[in-house]
């Protein structure tokens, strides 16, 4: 992926010097959760996923978790590289979708991106890196532990820079159908309709962020030529890996189509590339559309 030299986004703060509290389980409705329960109820949302926090916040038996304060931002080395290519990226989704907004007689509105370590608060409740990339609507921030990226290459066998792109893409679709307010009228139904009926809408949810970030791809190929020889079977392979189908397989041996959150690894790779080849943000209806 051809990204180095190009703008860096302003809007990262890196968090990765705190602790966020120290090194036990995150602390929701006043009971702490242990690591190895986060590890089994996100493992099929930790990846690419709608906000874990929601489903931590069910865990506790709590409500909505409690907003906390950030502390201060920390400035990022110059030779970090990888932090580099984050602030890269993010500034490619800046561009890219300021420009769609202002074709369609919009703003955009820059999200944050947070780099942390271990456990760090937000808007949500507290996040930690083993929920994986999340997006908080709350505060509009993306939230990454950088040790997410290692897991992506050696555990779910998905390498490549572009691969580590699409997360990002994915996380700041997530970004756009909060501005769009599609997030939240989602949102509003989960009372109101059973709990596999509320899986089939997270499922078209996700699969959306994933045209998202194929359309962000698009037009940043159109551009900037970012793409290199194998970029785009990058994201495909990552796209398959982290398909409920597949993770269900690799955890239980077995696949429960109605306990869907995200999509299958084939639905999640046919969204990407719609995104991809048209560009189109209609085209990512995945709400209308006959089938996924």
């Amino acid at each position: 992926m051809k990204w180095d030299g190009n703008r860096e986004s302003e809007n990262v703060e890196d968090r990765r010097s705190d602790n966020g509290g120290g090194g036990g389980g995150p602390v929701f409705g006043g009971r702490n959760i242990g690591i190895g329960t986060i590890v089994v109820a996100l493992l099929g949302g930790w990846a690419l996923g709608i906000n874990p926090l929601t489903i931590l916040g069910l865990l506790s038996g709590g409500g909505a978790p409690v907003a906390q304060q950030s502390a201060p931002a920390h400035s990022t080395p110059a030779n970090d590289q990888m932090a580099r290519f984050v602030r890269t990226v993010l500034a490619d989704t800046e561009d890219v979708w300021t420009g769609i907004f202002r074709q369609n007689g919009s703003q955009y509105q820059d999200p944050k991106l947070v780099l942390f370590s271990r456990v760090q608060p937000t808007a949500c409740g507290t996040g930690q890196a083993a929920m994986g990339p999340f997006y908080c609507p709350a505060d509009q921030k993306v939230y990454i532990d950088l040790s997410f990226y290692d897991q992506l290459k050696n555990q779910l066998g998905a390498p490549g820079e572009f691969a580590q792109a699409y997360v990002i893409a994915h996380e700041v679709g997530h970004h756009v159908q909060n501005l769009l307010g599609i997030s939240g009228k989602v949102d509003q139904i989960r009372g109101r309709v059973s709990k596999v009926e509320y899986n089939r809408l997270s499922v078209k949810l996700e699969l959306q962020a994933d045209c998202l970030a194929g359309v962000w791809a698009h037009h940043a190929q159109a551009a900037r030529q970012i793409l290199e020889q194998g970029d785009v079977e990058s994201a495909m392979n990552a796209a398959a890996k982290i398909g409920d189908d597949a993770l269900q397989r690799a955890q239980t041996g077995q696949v429960v189509p109605d306990s869907f959150t995200h999509g299958s690894s084939a639905q999640r790779q046919r969204w990407f590339m719609t995104g991809l080849q048209g560009g189109s943000v209609k085209a990512c209806d995945t709400f209308s559309a006959a089938s996924l």
